[in-house]
């Protein structure tokens, strides 16, 4: 069973997914405490995004999106210096209820949102694989491009979900999505969305 209480690390780019890995290098010392605590505790930081406006907030408590993704230190480098590298895989999901002020590093107590996936969802998604290998293959100008079968569908919608190149807040919106139907359904309008605007004549907005 997951703690409910966790580690927050907030950033102003990175959403992290379920199932998916995410490298990170720390350095700042409340937050090399925070990785020493992990690993002496049950290895689960909590990756959240910082809202648009974090750079005029208070330094120590910037606002961040509730919405979350705790992931599980899967591998771990000390450095001689005392910073690390370290990589996290998703675990699941979560929103803040929360935060507690005990720590130099920001811990939260949240509540765990599973992914829907049932049988629906999952034949809802297998029909827009090929979709979204059009919708790749044509915003990469690249040979026709198709998902290795060795990867489950969750997998593929979370790991493009996390490494297309995406807008922070979409990614935010990708995550807030309660189902991996739903998410594939969002990933599909952005790519869609995306081609409009490449396909744009020069000097030409969508909207007239």
């Amino acid at each position: 069973m997951l703690s409910s209480v966790i580690p927050i690390f907030p950033l102003p780019n990175v959403v992290l997914f379920p199932g998916v890995f995410l490298p990170l290098h720390i350095f700042e010392t409340r937050y090399r405490e925070m990785v020493k605590d992990a690993l002496a505790g049950d290895r689960l930081i909590g990756m959240t995004l910082l809202r648009p406006g974090w750079d005029r907030e208070p330094a120590d408590q910037p606002p961040v999106f509730a919405v979350g993704c705790a992931g599980l230190i899967s591998h771990v480098e000390e450095l001689d210096d005392g910073r690390y590298n370290i990589v996290l895989r998703g675990i699941e999901r979560f929103r803040i209820l929360t935060e507690e002020a005990e720590r130099s590093y920001r811990r939260a107590q949240v509540d765990y949102l599973a992914d829907q996936f049932n049988d629906a969802d999952r034949d809802a998604v297998r029909r827009q694989r090929h979709t979204l290998e059009r919708l790749l293959t044509s915003a990469t100008d690249a040979p026709e491009r198709t998902f290795p079968t060795s990867l489950s569908d969750e997998e593929v919608i979370n790991a493009l979900a996390q490494y297309l190149d995406l807008d922070p807040i979409e990614r935010q919106a990708l995550l807030e999505c309660d189902s991996v139907a739903t998410r594939c359904d969002g990933l599909v309008d952005l790519l869609e969305m995306k081609a409009l605007v490449q396909t744009a004549p020069p000097g030409r907005g969508l909207v007239h």
